[in-house]
């Protein structure tokens, strides 16, 4: 299913059908920073494991993030940081990028990596923002999988390409 939701002032409505869809065990493509990604539920082991299959790789080995909605996220999910780390990230982040710290025990154990890592984006699109906020627990998110992924940015195309393996679409 597309759905069109505001990328300036998202419809809470919307963006409940999008948390519901999440809860449930469903995987979305929405909006980033940059471009359109895979995302689903960090506690939803099932919908981990088929954005793996339509990624195709294994958990513990694909270079999957977290998105989160603010720097208060990463006291759960990343070992403590030293200062000028911290200040790093509070200087770059909300923004396009992602930053590879070290996992805490809160990482589910499905997602975690052999060099006990993991990716943390606090993106400044506001959709993105607003469903971890209104789930109230991260979002995987993974690029796109194919060789040309900066050319998904025309949602209809890419709901015709993918709109069969995930659950929503989101146009923003």
């Amino acid at each position: 299913m597309l759905i069109r939701i505001h990328p300036v002032d998202p419809q809470a409505r919307l963006i409940r059908q999008v948390v519901d869809t999440l809860k449930q065990g469903g995987i979305i493509i929405y909006p980033t920073d940059t471009i359109y990604g895979l995302g689903c539920s960090i506690y939803q082991h099932k919908a981990i494991e088929r954005i793996c299959q339509i990624k195709n790789v294994q958990p513990q080995k694909a270079n999957l993030s977290f998105v989160c909605y603010d720097l208060g996220d990463l006291s759960h999910y990343a070992r403590q940081l030293d200062t000028p780390v911290y200040r790093t990230l509070k200087h770059y982040l909300p923004g396009p990028y992602t930053f590879i710290l070290p996992a805490s025990k809160e990482v589910p154990k499905i997602l975690k990596t052999k060099k006990y890592t993991v990716g943390i984006r606090v993106p400044e699109n506001k959709i993105a923002r607003c469903i971890v906020q209104e789930l109230g627990n991260l979002i995987l998110s993974a690029t796109l999988p194919g060789e040309y992924v900066e050319d998904y940015t025309d949602t209809e195309i890419i709901h015709e390409k993918f709109g069969k393996l995930v659950d929503l679409v989101i146009d923003g």
